[in-house]
């Protein structure tokens, strides 16, 4: 049986390779045997996550066709990669992309430190702000007067509140997706929400389409779940899906579900259009893949004048495709842990059935406080507010990067709450090791990643602005300057810290 799981045409490779080339070269840099940089070439491309960790690469013969070199060349680096691990190979089998064995990566997620153990901490690991006051006040006070009828009663509301669920319902009417109450449930926070889709849609074994990279708790709660992860690689910059790969790991590994955020991607801030979008939701329709679209980012638009495409759900009219997961923990405050679903009503019916072997149901009073924001005109008072401050956060650490760490390349998205940020050839769990020694906590690439990709990133968000986020960037240029120096080394070790050899 092949260890692949997507496959990577030779045409497509080639292509790939190509890219590289507009990268600038470090100054002095000898050029290296035309097998040696095709094995760095396609090893780069691995630790970048642009070709998938277990993707089938072409055959040798087909390969040199491609690249118009020998094949005795594609031969030498494809072993010169199996002897680095990067490769693996099966005769009958072919071969395909891999990490070394024991490779240290970090694959968790980042879990937010309690803010009474930050002391002097710039701590960016966590995507998300402070609440927005006096909204949140004005909301629990609000529960509270609402509370009354519903203490008379057992407090257990599998589906969620009826109220809230009709007001979720009409905002998906309002935003030209006609939608019921019945295709609403409530749930605790997107990540119950996406466990609660998990546990129904794919059992243990079962292939989860994922972007690469994607939400690094995301991927945990998946991996713990028992799912077999199929990553598929982003667009390069903010271009959103590449849809030939999606087309294809859709057909080719016929994963039971997919899971995409379509708005303002976390880490890397991309927002598909709509062509991408229809596209999307129409092979995974042929595949038979249940398509989950996490919107927590879809409010969370910077940019004046930037018009949002239709929500992806909008192009699946009968209903049978795509899984709509909302929050209120970005747009508002993670510290309110309400999400919801919108599916078809047996869709809901089945994860409400579900839940009596889960959570039973999700806290009255902060459900309250929601369904207080969105009936009041608070929630879109709230969000305005957040919009201003994460873009003011975005601009000054945008600058503030780019005065500190020129050598950093990154893309400013138009939306959303994280910047995904190429580290010049630095590692990014050793930025990070050392960034918390000097006073700044960030996530390394690898948490986004699967099974070790994106070593040369690090996600820096929007959560800190103004005098700090300068401090912050010092922090950053600070470490880079050890990981580069080889001081900053966790055993000490002289040399410097880079991820490509």
């Amino acid at each position: 049986m092949a260890q692949w799981t997507s496959a990577v045409g030779s045409t497509q490779l080639a292509r790939l390779l190509a890219s590289q080339q507009a990268r600038p070269a470090g100054a002095g840099t000898r050029r290296p045997p035309a097998y040696r940089a095709l094995a760095d070439g396609i090893r780069l491309l691995v630790l970048e996550g642009r070709v998938p960790v277990a993707a089938r690469l072409p055959a040798e013969r087909e390969l040199a066709v491609a690249l118009a070199v020998s094949r005795t060349t594609v031969a030498a680096a494809y072993e010169a990669l199996r002897t680095e691990g990067f490769l693996e190979s099966r005769r009958g089998a072919g071969s395909w992309t891999a990490v070394p064995a024991g490779n240290p990566l970090p694959a968790r997620g980042l879990e937010p430190l309690p803010p009474e153990a930050l002391g002097s901490m710039i701590d960016l690991g966590c995507a998300a702000l402070p609440a927005p006051e006096p909204w949140l006040t004005r909301s629990v006070q609000g529960a509270l007067e609402e509370l009354p009828p519903y203490a008379h009663t057992h407090g257990d509301y599998p589906a969620g509140l009826p109220a809230l669920r009709a007001m979720l319902a009409e905002r998906y009417t309002a935003r030209g997706i006609p939608t019921m109450p019945e295709q609403i449930m409530v749930t605790t926070g997107a990540m119950g929400a996406i466990d609660a889709i998990c546990h129904l849609f794919a059992g243990r074994g079962e292939r989860i389409a994922v972007e690469s990279p994607s939400y690094a708790n995301i991927l945990q709660l998946m991996r713990e779940a028992g799912a077999r992860l199929v990553p598929v690689a982003m667009a390069e910059g903010l271009g959103g899906w590449d849809m030939d790969r999606w087309r294809q790991v859709l057909r080719d590994a016929a994963p039971r579900l997919a899971y995409v955020v379509a708005d303002f991607h976390n880490p890397t801030g991309a927002l598909a259009d709509d062509d991408q979008r229809r596209r999307l939701v129409d092979a995974a329709r042929h595949a038979g893949t249940v398509l989950v679209v996490d919107e927590t980012m879809s409010e969370l638009r910077l940019d004046e004048g930037l018009e949002m495409p239709r929500p992806v759900c909008g192009f699946d009219p009968a209903g049978s495709t795509v899984i709509t997961v909302g929050s209120a923990s970005k747009a508002f405050w993670a510290g309110m842990r309400i999400g919801w679903v919108r599916a078809a009503p047996d869709v809901i019916r089945s994860l409400v059935a579900a839940r009596a072997y889960a959570d039973l149901g999700t806290p009255v009073l902060e459900q309250l406080a929601l369904n207080w924001l969105l009936s009041t005109g608070g929630w879109q008072q709230a969000v305005d507010v957040r919009r201003e401050q994460a873009r003011g956060n975005r601009d000054a650490l945008v600058a503030a990067v780019r005065r500190e760490l020129p050598g950093w390349e990154f893309d400013v998205p138009r939306g959303g709450l994280t910047l995904w940020v190429r580290t010049g050839g630095l590692s990014g769990s050793r930025l990070a090791e050392v960034g918390e020694r000097v006073g700044v906590r960030v996530p390394s690439g690898p948490r986004f990643g699967v099974d070790g990709a994106f070593e040369g990133y690090v996600r820096l968000p929007f959560t800190v602005g103004g005098a700090v986020a300068d401090e912050a960037a010092a922090r950053l240029a600070a470490a880079a300057r050890l990981v580069e120096s080889g001081t900053g080394g966790s055993s000490g070790a002289e040399g410097p810290h880079t991820f490509v050899a």
